[in-house]
């Protein structure tokens, strides 16, 4: 397994938008491995591939506690096909927006149709901090970003601050 570098803000590829995988093979499954390698490095709870830099519809999520056992989950061309009229907030965090927090307000739970790392159809009922991480994550592949989610104000002085600090970083 590899360590990816990760894509940080403004890079545009963060908005794209992903195209879907036609099938399961070795080349998919190393790729999903590689990307649960990365997410733990980091430390994180979620990463799509577009956050690699690979443009395909895939995510690895996490969201079992440190103390314990790693419950990793492989979401190959998600589709959310319900979403409650409920409501939750969750302070979300990204890995291609570094050490900046937010308050983001999703629906409380969603069914997720997926393919998985078998290449079978698989469905997740999630509620929860998974219900968030699985929104959050297959935004990426839309190539939405958690503070489009925030205000306009808030929206652009993350992104000003990150442009500074990539502009800086290139001198």
């Amino acid at each position: 397994m590899t360590i990816k570098p990760l894509i940080i803000l403004p890079d545009p590829l963060l908005r794209q938008v992903s195209k879907p995988f036609e099938r399961v093979d070795d080349a998919l499954l190393k790729l999903a491995d590689d990307m649960l390698e990365t997410m733990y490095d980091a430390p994180g709870i979620g990463l799509a591939g577009i956050q690699i830099g690979v443009a395909r519809r895939i995510l690895v999520v996490d969201v079992s506690r440190e103390e314990d056992e790693k419950n990793p989950i492989v979401v190959i061309n998600p589709e959310i096909i319900r979403s409650s009229d409920e409501r939750s907030v969750y302070e979300e965090g990204c890995l291609s927006i570094p050490e900046y927090y937010a308050e983001v307000e999703r629906p409380a739970s969603v069914t997720v149709k997926h393919i998985g790392r078998d290449g079978k159809e698989h469905v997740i009922e999630a509620d929860g901090l998974l219900a968030t991480c699985l929104q959050h994550e297959i935004d990426h592949l839309d190539g939405v970003l958690f503070i489009d989610h925030i205000s306009r104000l808030k929206r652009e002085m993350v992104v000003k601050r990150f442009t500074k600090a990539a502009k800086a970083k290139a001198v």
